[in-house]
């Protein structure tokens, strides 16, 4: 059971494993809510899951950026939204890889493609990111390498040593994928934070994923705040995959719903934030993106200020900029 709330431990400070000297820093930080997330960086403007990216939406003002992360075949983490590859790297233009392609069957059925899996860092790096959404500029295709999670990491501890303290939220991917492949996510990710000292330079982390199970692990291996992402899918929680909202208070800290999840099926706001508070959960909900407004609103700004006059705690968007502009302008 998680005892102080989402946003308690916020306003403390960061927090790391249970075993460390310095899992509290005790400093404050100072975090505007509600948080901006960068979802895979300024990915509206860069293509996602870039130090390029990431960089771009740390100088925009967003409190958190978050990566994505699936493992290599050699055990390293790396940002990447997708286990695949085509849809976001140059992978097709790259002959000495065209016998990796291989079709694969999972939970949304088959796809034949380039898995993460199957490439080792080195060889991942010579693959260069593309914009993966249509409509979204192309100007910066092939200029971008993959990043590993260390190397995100590295991004924020230099932020914070130069007085800008940019949180992390990284999303664990495909765990159980991965776990019965013989490679394990929870200690490869704490020890990457660990590692980069996070908690030493009170840096701000939550942790997310759309599997309940790695949630759980990792509430027993760290204090870390958990946040339990949730899509909404009748089938998801059917199958078990999205648990209530009342098995997610024993061992979250967040939910991150579907923006969708916010209103009836009428358009009228949900109960849903309400619901979530009443629990002690922070409620970060995914992902606005100005160049696709949700249906019933003119502009993202008038999409972004219904949310924000939910109640909800932060926001993941595509173009922080604009969710930065639209909070601080409600904040004044």
């Amino acid at each position: 059971m998680r005892i102080l709330g989402f946003s308690l431990l916020l306003a403390l400070g960061a927090c790391g494993t249970d075993s460390g000297d310095a899992s509290n820093t005790g400093q404050d930080i100072a975090v505007r809510a509600p948080i901006i997330i960068a979802h895979r960086g300024a990915s509206g403007e860069r293509p996602e899951h870039t130090i390029e990216a990431y960089r771009l939406a740390i100088e925009q003002g967003a409190d958190f950026i978050e990566p994505d992360l699936v493992m290599t075949r050699d055990g390293v983490l790396v940002a990447r939204h997708d286990r695949y590859l085509s849809t976001t790297t140059d992978v097709a233009n790259h002959p000495e890889f065209a016998d990796r392609r291989r079709e694969q069957t999972g939970t949304f059925g088959t796809r034949d493609d380039w898995w993460v899996e199957d490439f080792t860092l080195a060889e991942l790096k010579t693959l260069r990111a593309r914009q993966a959404f249509e409509g979204r500029s192309a100007e910066f295709d092939g200029l971008y390498e993959i990043p590993t999670f260390a190397e995100t990491l590295d991004l924020v501890v230099m932020e914070a040593a130069e007085g800008r303290i940019v949180g992390i939220y990284p999303e664990i991917k495909a765990a159980e994928y991965y776990a019965n492949i013989g490679l394990s996510m929870a200690d490869p990710v704490l020890e990457a934070l660990d590692g980069a000292n996070i908690a030493e330079a009170a840096i701000p982390v939550f942790i997310q994923s759309f599997e309940a199970d790695i949630l759980r692990e990792l509430d027993g291996k760290s204090d870390w705040p958990l946040v339990q992402l949730i899509s909404g899918n009748p089938k998801a929680a059917i199958t078990g995959r999205e648990p209530p909202l009342e098995d997610v208070a024993t061992y979250a800290d967040g939910i991150g719903p579907n923006k969708m999840l916010l209103w009836t099926v009428g358009g009228q706001p949900s109960d849903y934030v309400a619901n979530a508070k009443a629990l002690g959960l922070d409620v970060h909900p995914w992902t606005v993106r100005d160049d696709r407004v949700r249906s019933g609103f003119e502009t993202v700004e008038d999409q972004l200020g219904a949310m924000f006059d939910m109640g909800i705690d932060g926001v993941f968007t595509d173009f922080p900029a604009t969710a930065v502009r639209v909070r601080d302008e409600i904040n004044e």
